[in-house]
């Protein structure tokens, strides 16, 4: 029996190994098959992404650049304060703050007829964050030779304004008519200082056309801007400035000065008592324009934002109110309207400057 006993314990032990051994390879065998399927897993979720990645590079839709715009909008004038070229641009920068939701910081950078402050906004980056107030001199400064600028140079984003010009003497000048004021330099041959905003100028190019029609000669005095010219004017220190009715309104209306003319074919609508030019036998019509550019090739999605801005902040009520209570007007040219009446303003000065002798030598 006890012979039978060991045998059977024997036997138990095994079928214990042997049962023990089975499960431990199951087991085995199991852990290799859920590591197999875990390695497969991973390569296909690996392969899908990798798909959703180059699906969306493709597509552009890859998180590269947050949505414009995204930082403060440096906006550069090119006159100094207080003047026409100042007010609109800054009317305009308060009203883009509140349409794009982010600072529109205004710097005057002056010199050169304007010259400095478009080649510094020609040559900054492309991204919608340089933006230049642009005067008709961006139309000029090429044919009088003193900068390689011109329209084409830039993405034109509108057109603002267009004022008429004037001839504006101080309240206690001798001169109560344009007539004496225009017979005292003739006989009086470069006594008459006239103050412009800067050498080749929209206001130094109507002075001089004006020397040209009338058969008379001046003796010309750069500022930078039409602001510090008037200023000038106020103080004693030049006899007469040709500027816009907006940069001598307040000065006519607290009695300090005196307009003599309107260089337009039509009277002005804030002193419809002053002749224009062309009434006193004089075919001159010289008016200064502004509006808007950015850097040449500024990204589309960029301009999808800008362009509309622009145009809503020119169309406010604001720059309105403004325009009515000084004088000029708002004409608004959205960007391809704006580069066909700059260039062909362009082509127009490109010939008649040098007929002006005022041209760099």
């Amino acid at each position: 029996m006890k012979t039978l006993k060991e045998g059977q314990r024997e036997l138990n032990e095994v079928k214990e190994a042997l049962q023990m051994k089975t499960l431990k390879e199951g087991q085995r065998e199991l852990n290799e098959v859920k590591e197999a399927l875990q390695m497969k897993i991973i390569r296909i979720v690996s392969v899908i992404m990798l798909v959703f990645t180059l699906v969306f590079a493709a597509a552009g839709c890859a998180p590269k650049t947050a949505k414009y715009p995204s930082k403060s909008i440096n906006l550069i004038i090119q006159a100094g304060a207080g003047g026409l070229s100042d007010t609109v641009a800054r009317t305009v920068a308060s009203e883009l703050q509140n349409i794009l939701g982010v600072p529109v910081v205004c710097a005057n950078k002056t010199g050169a007829s304007g010259a400095v402050a478009m080649g510094y906004v020609e040559g900054s980056s492309p991204d919608g964050y340089t933006i230049g107030y642009v005067p008709v001199e961006m139309s000029m400064l090429k044919g009088l030779g003193y900068a390689d600028i011109e329209p084409s140079n830039f993405d034109l984003i509108a057109r603002a304004n267009i004022a008429q010009a004037t001839i504006t003497v101080k309240a206690d000048a001798p001169w109560k008519t344009l007539e004496e004021f225009v017979d005292y330099a003739k006989k009086n041959p470069g006594k008459i200082n006239v103050g412009n905003s800067g050498t080749g100028s929209i206001w130094h190019i109507a002075a001089a056309s004006f020397e040209k029609i009338a058969g008379v000669k001046f003796n010309h005095i750069p500022f930078d801007g039409a602001a510090p010219a008037v200023a000038a004017l106020m103080g004693g220190h030049v006899d007469a400035v040709p500027v816009s009715v907006s940069e001598v309104i307040s000065g006519v209306k607290s009695g300090q000065l005196r307009i003599l003319g309107i260089m337009d074919s039509e009277r002005s609508p804030i002193f419809p008592d002053v002749p224009t030019l062309k009434e006193k036998g004089y075919d001159l019509t010289v008016a200064a324009w502004g509006g808007f550019a950015t850097p040449k090739g500024i990204p589309q999605e960029v301009k999808d934002v800008l362009y509309p801005a622009f145009e809503k902040a020119i169309k406010s009520d604001s720059l309105k109110k403004i325009a009515d209570e000084r004088g000029f007007s708002v004409a608004y040219l959205p960007s391809d309207g704006f580069a066909k009446f700059a260039q062909e303003q362009f082509d127009f000065y490109i010939k008649m400057l040098p007929e002006l002798g005022i041209t760099k030598k």
